[in-house]
Parts: structure tokens; C-alpha cells; sequence
């Protein structure tokens, strides 16, 4: 499981690294290819506690931006914050046991929204154009493959440590907000407005999973991008209006 959850965290985050559109990098980060194949390898079943992880996804996002965009840390020292963050949120999760799945999604819910709405007053701050400059990166192909490979391995080892929250912890993450580190602020927006889909993913599973595992991965994989795909048609349709009542 290792390997192969190591080879698809690489290959998503060489993929994000060659996309221009900060919509799209974060809709690739967001795809659930690592959870898939954890709950594939392991026989984890997912409860409220995935949920909780998908906010804390968000939460990992809002810190690392926060730390590197406002405060000016270094983008290391900012990832290895926002990994705290998450760790510490899944240890507390762990430890508080079993919780009723419904009100927890109910939560979950209102926490998106309250993201979504502080990601977009974010884009709006006049810090999000900072740091906002292309970087040129001199590292050869063959050498910036090798260390996501090493990294996303060593992200999938201290993830195994978190049981459960194991599903949802930020392996590409990690070493994606690195890549993206000029489009930050954006890209939490949009990772925020995507992680409704995640949700979706992890809600369907959950009601499928007691009739077999490949079942429930193809109903979460189906309401994932029906999710995704609904956000998208909205979004559209809502900058369209946006763009006639401008003129």
C-alpha cells in the first residue's frame, strides 16, 4: 500500500505542478485517489470521523495560507504548521471515540459554508496578490520527482499513525501547497468550495459501505463527481450573471 498510495500522491502532485489553472490544481488536489486507495488497502470504515477530516483538510490549507501569505513565514515552516494542525485535530477526534454521523454532517455542512465564505473574503484582501510573482524553479525534472516521491512516502508513513483519520489526512497536500505556493490564497478557495464533493464522497460511502467495498467506492467516486461537476455548472452560471450585470 505504500508504494503504490506513494506513486499516486507523486504522479497528483507532478500533475498540479504542470497546471496553470489555479481552479484546476485544486480540483486535482481534491480528487480522493489517496483516500480510495486507503480504504481499498485497509479495512477502515469510514463514520463522522472522515467528515471531520475533510474540514480539517480545509483547516490545513487555511493555516499553511495564513502563515505564508499574512505572517510571512517560510513555506517549510508553514506546511510543517498546518500538518501540526491537522495531527493535532485528528488525535483530539481520535480520542473522543464514536460520534453520531447525521449531526456531525450537519456540522460539517455549516463548517463549509463558513469556509467558503472566509476563503472568498480572503481572494478579496489585497494580500492575496502578494507573493503572487511566477517563480522560477531550477530543480531538474528527474530531481523534483525524486523528492516528491520521498516525501509523499514519508507523508503516507506518519499518516498510518492516525487510525481512522488515516483516510483523510493531506498526503498530496503536503507537498501540494508547496507547488503552489504563489496562488495560495485562491487555491484555498477553491479547494474549499471543491471539499463539498469530498463530503459527498465520504457520506455516500459510508451508506454503501455494509454492502461491499468496491461498491461503496464506486457510489462515493459517483456522488464525488456529480458533486463537483454541480458546483462547477453553478459557479459558471453564477460569474455568466456576474459578467451581464457588469455590463
Amino acid at each position: 500500500m505504500t508504494l503504490l498510495t506513494g506513486a499516486v500522491v507523486t504522479l497528483v502532485v507532478w500533475a498540479v505542478s504542470l497546471v496553470r489553472s489555479v481552479s484546476l490544481r485544486a480540483l486535482i488536489y481534491s480528487l480522493p485517489l489517496p483516500i480510495t486507495l486507503v480504504l481499498l488497502a485497509t479495512p477502515i470504515r469510514v463514520s463522522a470521523q472522515q467528515l471531520v477530516g475533510v474540514v480539517l483538510l480545509n483547516v490545513f490549507v487555511a493555516v499553511v495560507t495564513l502563515l505564508y501569505h499574512r505572517l510571512r513565514w517560510n513555506i517549510v515552516l508553514a506546511d510543517l504548521a498546518g500538518v501540526a494542525a491537522y495531527i493535532c485535530g485528528s488525535l483530539a477526534l481520535v480520542r473522543a471515540g464514536g460520534l453520531p454521523f447525521v449531526p456531525v454532517l450537519a456540522a460539517a455542512l455549516a463548517a463549509w459554508v463558513l469556509l467558503v465564505r472566509l476563503a472568498r473574503r480572503g481572494t478579496a484582501s489585497p494580500l492575496a496578490a502578494a507573493r503572487s510573482r511566477p517563480s522560477r524553479r531550477g530543480l531538474p525534472t528527474l530531481g523534483k520527482l525524486a523528492v516528491l516521491a520521498v516525501g509523499a512516502l514519508l507523508m503516507v508513513g506518519l499518516g498510518q499513525l492516525l487510525q481512522g483519520m488515516v483516510v483523510t489526512f493531506p498526503y498530496s497536500g503536503v507537498l501540494v501547497v508547496i507547488e503552489t505556493r504563489r496562488d495560495l490564497v485562491p487555491f484555498r478557495a477553491h479547494f474549499a468550495r471543491n471539499s463539498l464533493a469530498l463530503l459527498a464522497f465520504v457520506t455516500a460511502y459510508h451508506l454503501a459501505q455494509d454492502l461491499s467495498r468496491p461498491l461503496a467506492v464506486a457510489a462515493g467516486w459517483a456522488a464525488f463527481l456529480s458533486c463537483a461537476l454541480l458546483s462547477h455548472l453553478t459557479r459558471a452560471r453564477a460569474d455568466g450573471l456576474r459578467t451581464l450585470s457588469a455590463r
